[in-house]
């Protein structure tokens, strides 16, 4: 005897409902083959996007926009790390979990290295510039995020704008920005000091040797080795040499408003690439191919701006009120992040001697 299982009849319908939803997209696709992957994806039925915090770089606005358009497809992510990520990949190898992963893009360099990624050139690939993306396409960078002067002016009468002004007497005790050594953000800074000063990728003397002028004048009130953002939102950090987009989220999300100035320097700055692969062997590849394309459309593009960080692609058109707050700097220049890699053990030893006198 066959008997009657209403939890049944809400299991099928809840199913025949989800396929209902998850139908392609209306209207036009965003790149050709879009519909064709899509559906792919959809027989995969998720994507697993490793080392995307949803609090960072506007992560969790993708999600729901990649969700929106393809719902078919499950989003999981994560939150390890750059460094944690590329050590997980290398663990699971053998059986991969992820089906892509962001990170610095120097890990992208050790994730190639130990062969756990693999090559694919998404929607926008061939905009970007040589600098922003591994040559088989093992890695591309989404987005940058430049270094800025945070300026709290409650506590700071006059507003630095250049370099040369943190030299002056009158920001005595007020500067704080991360150690090179221990942060990626910190080698961003000797870079863009560097940049500002005169040298470059192969010379990094004058941004060095800048750091230990700074430190000398007294102005520096610490060095650190995590991201301050909290103290400074508290009002205990004058000035902070950090991230443009943790002085924008400061100013026009977590209530700093008008009190906040977010300076980049007229001298030069850098910009810090973050990057994304697919991963080798990866459970879903059409999903994580689905994935990646839609974060580097002009669509996702523009979604990383609204989150204060800037889209790797040139000339992406933002809506005014979003092209209004990242303003125009020509003077932000990208790092090259293999030779920024090779310079890691140079820029810690020579800071250490010229900032700590070790």
């Amino acid at each position: 005897m066959i008997r009657f299982n209403p939890l049944r009849l809400i299991s099928i319908a809840a199913l025949c409902t989800a396929a209902s939803a998850a139908q392609a997209f209306d209207g036009p696709e965003l790149y050709e083959g879009e519909k064709a992957l899509y559906e792919a994806a959809q027989k995969e039925g998720m994507v697993v996007s490793f080392d995307t915090g949803p609090t960072w770089a506007n992560w969790n606005a993708q999600f729901n926009a990649f969700k929106k358009r393809y719902p078919g497809v499950e989003l999981v992510y994560n939150d390890l790390g750059s460094a944690a990520t590329v050590v997980a990949l290398d663990k699971s190898r053998n059986r991969p979990q992820a089906d892509t992963a962001y990170y610095f893009a120097a890990s992208a360099l050790d994730a190639v290295s130990k062969d756990v990624v693999t090559g694919f050139e998404p929607v926008n690939y061939e905009k970007l510039p040589e600098t922003l993306k591994d040559k088989d396409a093992k890695w591309f960078t989404v987005h940058t995020l430049n270094i800025a002067f945070l300026v709290n002016k409650k506590l700071v009468k006059n507003v630095p704008q250049t370099w040369a002004d943190l030299l002056k007497p009158e920001y005595k005790g007020s500067i704080v920005y991360q150690d090179p050594r221990s942060t990626g953000q910190g080698q961003v800074i000797v870079f863009a000091s560097n940049f500002a000063h005169g040298g470059d990728m192969d010379n990094i003397k004058p941004g060095i040797e800048y750091l230990g002028q700074l430190q000398k004048t007294g102005n520096v009130l610490r060095t650190v080795g995590t991201t301050p953002y909290a103290q400074f939102l508290k009002g205990e950090i004058p000035i902070w040499i950090g991230y443009e987009n943790d002085g924008l989220k400061a100013k026009f999300v977590d209530g700093m408003g008008d009190d906040l100035d977010v300076i980049i320097p007229k001298e030069g700055s850098a910009a810090a690439p973050y990057a994304i692969s697919l991963v080798k062997n990866g459970p879903n590849p059409n999903a994580g191919k689905l994935w990646l394309n839609y974060i580097m459309t002009n669509q996702g593009q523009v979604t990383f701006a609204e989150g204060f960080v800037r889209p790797s692609v040139p000339g992406i058109e933002l809506p005014e009120d979003v092209a209004a707050k990242l303003q125009n700097a020509p003077q932000i220049k990208p790092i090259e992040i293999a030779k920024a890699t090779a310079q890691k053990t140079n820029i810690d030893k020579e800071w250490a001697q010229a900032v700590l006198g070790q």
